[in-house]
């Protein structure tokens, strides 16, 4: 063995143990880095040359790295509903631009709105898809933009009646209740409903009124309602036997606000049932009418006012009529070999050939990890751990460094030697 070959082994250590400090440093750095994935050294042996029992072929150290991308890290709860985390394999998908971006992959959650509704994280767009009102996800990946859907309202189509006409009411007694119903445009109104005992056993009719606004009922009608009063008759136990028309509704035409015609289907109950109109002896010196609840579907008009990621990866629009729904669903996205990913800054990774392509999935299926809102993934650096590593190397570096100091010393007496 020669001293330069020793020399040459000593510098590949003190190189090697510099990376892998190098590596234990920006692990230690990114301690509270949201979503980050450690960096390890492993260390392989290097030979030269053949080795004999009379003759030794010094050959060194290298070092490379393994990216611990697999390495989950725990999750800790936020304030910010928009705050997302992945809990098991996987990905949230992001893009450079709002189109033809540079598409990457990162478990850093830390996602908020910014001017435009968009969800952004350094400037990364969160990708995602569509949905409709049941959640249902269709079409391509696209930059989650919150506002596609500012202001909420539905017309009233359907409105259901749990009311107790008095059997002990007197012939040509009448009574009255109200529906509610929103118009196209979100305009609350009321229409009024007159039940009128007939002089037939059993029987009641129901005539309709113009409706009103629900916050100006003196203000006169916003509509006409069309059609002809609906006749309701009841079985001798105070079940509901038949209404005529069948099915009964409500036709609105002429809205002052110019919303489009409204048609209303009320459901009064089924035949023989008492989940709808019933009749009943009241129990009262004066009979009255019981009503136990209307309730009518439709929604005032109401304005976005936040926006949420649920658990299972769907971003929620929440409106200022209380109206909750859908929008989009972010899918996790999932790799063959993710150790294999191109680490980037800003707690990026891009898709390389020996990662694989992408398999987006929903959150929690077929292996995909599960999506946790407001909650935010912590650093996978384990500070015990890195000190110790760091110790190692330290330890390692001084001693290549003193066998460098040895050699030094015997090449001086070599060439003393020679004088």
């Amino acid at each position: 063995m020669s001293l330069s070959g020793a020399l040459s082994s000593a510098i590949t250590g003190l190189s090697a143990q510099t990376q892998a400090l190098a590596m234990v440093s920006d692990n230690l750095a990114n301690a509270s880095t949201t979503g980050y994935k450690t960096n390890t050294g492993l260390f392989d042996d290097l030979v030269t040359g053949s080795t004999s029992a009379s003759q030794y072929s010094s050959g060194g150290v290298n070092v490379y790295t393994r990216q611990n991308v697999t390495q989950q890290g725990l999750l800790t709860a936020t304030s910010n509903s928009t705050d997302v985390a992945i809990e098991g394999s996987g990905f949230f998908q992001v893009s450079s631009a709002l189109s033809g971006g540079q598409i990457s992959y990162t478990r850093n959650g830390a996602f908020t709105t910014d001017t435009q509704g968009y969800l952004v994280n350094q400037g990364s767009y969160l990708m995602g898809y569509r949905t409709d009102a049941n959640g249902v996800a269709s079409g391509d990946m696209v930059p989650i933009d919150t506002s596609v859907q500012e202001i909420d309202r539905a017309p009233t189509t359907k409105s259901s009646l749990q009311v107790n006409l008095p059997s002990d009411a007197a012939t040509g007694a009448t009574f009255t209740t109200s529906v509610p119903v929103y118009d196209s445009l979100g305009a609350s109104n009321n229409v009024e409903v007159t039940w009128t005992k007939g002089t037939a056993a059993d029987t009641w009719t129901a005539t309709f009124a113009n409706p009103t606004a629900t916050d100006n009922p003196s203000g006169g009608p916003t509509g006409v309602v069309s059609g002809g009063p609906v006749t309701v008759t009841f079985n001798a136990d105070g079940s509901l036997n038949t209404t005529s028309p069948s099915p009964a509704t409500i036709a609105v035409t002429g809205w002052k606000d110019g919303a489009a015609d409204s048609s209303v289907a009320l459901d009064l109950g089924t035949a023989g049932g008492t989940n709808g109109l019933t009749q009943y002896n009241s129990g009262q010196t004066t009979p009255d009418i019981a009503i136990t609840a209307v309730n009518s579907d439709g929604l005032p008009y109401g304005k976005l006012s936040s926006i949420s990621i649920g658990d299972n990866g769907l971003v929620n629009a929440t409106y200022s009529n209380g109206h909750t729904i859908p929008i989009y669903e972010i899918p996790v996205a999932t790799f063959a070999a993710p150790d294999q990913l191109s680490e980037q800054s800003n707690g990026l990774f891009q898709a390389t050939i020996a990662s694989g392509n992408p398999s987006l999935l929903a959150s929690g299926k077929q292996g995909a990890g599960t999506i946790f809102g407001s909650e935010l993934e912590s650093s996978a650096t384990n500070t015990n751990q890195e000190f110790s590593t760091m110790m190692t190397a330290q330890q390692a570096y001084s001693a290549s460094a003193q066998v460098v100091t040895a050699v030094n010393k015997m090449f001086d007496t070599l060439i003393s030697a020679m004088r």
